[in-house]
């Protein structure tokens, strides 16, 4: 993958369902400027047509609503972009490496999508803005991470748990924890809050930390 998120690369993905021709594309890449800056409720057809430089109606002849342009950036995101490289190569990845102890896990998956996250900021970020909006995108979510994740995550914290080096609880419980800590920081830091003076490394650090030992002094 490249250095950085390209939006072409999502645009040829769409394309393998549907040809789109050079004007519809430039709706969908202006669609995923203004949708990330501004979200999908405070943009405009208008101000997407005037960023593409088309005329508004070219927007409806092929989307009957702003929430189907939407759509045709989102889904193909979630089932093409999201499923390979957002889940399913993740997992490759975790499998080749040999974590000795969940603390060293743990670094890898906050390190691993840390990076993933900054290199895909745009789509990222209109993901995680609108799938608490659209039931459709959260189902969509919830099959490619069933699919790809979930098995073999909770077989890693098994592995630990049997070791004795992982707490006692459920592995769904311990999978839910570590996800929401971790999904948090990178929330925050790329989405809710990005102009904070952020020291990055410090505060990967603080998320290991209490992921490890939780907040009560020792």
């Amino acid at each position: 993958m490249s250095e950085h998120f390209s939006i072409e690369e999502l645009l040829r993905l769409t394309d393998e369902d549907v040809k789109m021709s050079e004007k519809q594309k430039k709706v969908v890449e202006a669609a995923i400027e203004i949708f990330a800056d501004k979200g999908f409720a405070a943009a405009s057809t208008s101000e997407i047509a005037k960023k593409a430089g088309v005329a508004e109606g070219t927007i409806f002849r092929h989307y009957q609503t702003k929430k189907d342009l939407l759509f045709a950036i989102v889904k193909p995101t979630i089932t093409k972009f999201a499923a390979p490289f957002l889940v399913k190569n993740f997992i490759g990845e975790i499998s080749k490496q040999k974590h000795e102890d969940p603390e060293q896990l743990m670094r890898f998956i906050l390190e691993n999508r840390y990076e993933f996250v900054k290199k895909n900021q745009p789509v990222v970020k209109i993901l995680l803005q609108e799938v608490f909006f659209h039931e459709e995108f959260r189902g969509e979510i919830r099959k490619v991470i069933e699919t790809h994740a979930m098995e073999k995550l909770k077989e890693l914290i098994v592995f630990f748990q049997e070791k004795g080096e992982m707490v006692e609880m459920p592995p769904e419980t311990v999978l839910r924890m570590i996800v929401t800590s971790i999904m948090g920081f990178l929330f925050a830091r790329f989405i809710l809050l990005p102009d904070l003076d952020w020291d990055d490394e410090e505060e990967k650090e603080y998320t290991i930390q209490f992921l490890l030992h939780g907040l009560m002094k020792k």
